[in-house]
């Protein structure tokens, strides 16, 4: 496994705990809003700065796509 795959799973299971869901409910989401690819090739940053800062960054990431997502279903 290549450690982009590693860190991705610890990113996935730690950003499930912080929100206290499910790995598997969290990674539906990232699908739902196609994240998923983006978030995994975020590894150059993400793995080295704190896992706090990569939490806020995909709940940015996440809230973006879900406005952007709102204006596409009311236009």
């Amino acid at each position: 496994m290549s450690k982009e795959s590693e860190f991705f799973i610890y990113l996935l299971e730690r950003y499930a705990e912080y929100k206290n869901q499910s790995a598997d409910v969290v990674l539906k989401q990232w699908d739902n809003l196609g994240l998923t690819q983006f978030i995994y090739d975020m590894y150059e940053m993400y793995h080295c700065e704190r896992l706090q800062n990569a939490f806020d960054d995909i709940d940015e990431l996440m809230i973006e796509k879900q406005n952007l997502n709102k204006e596409k279903t009311t236009k």
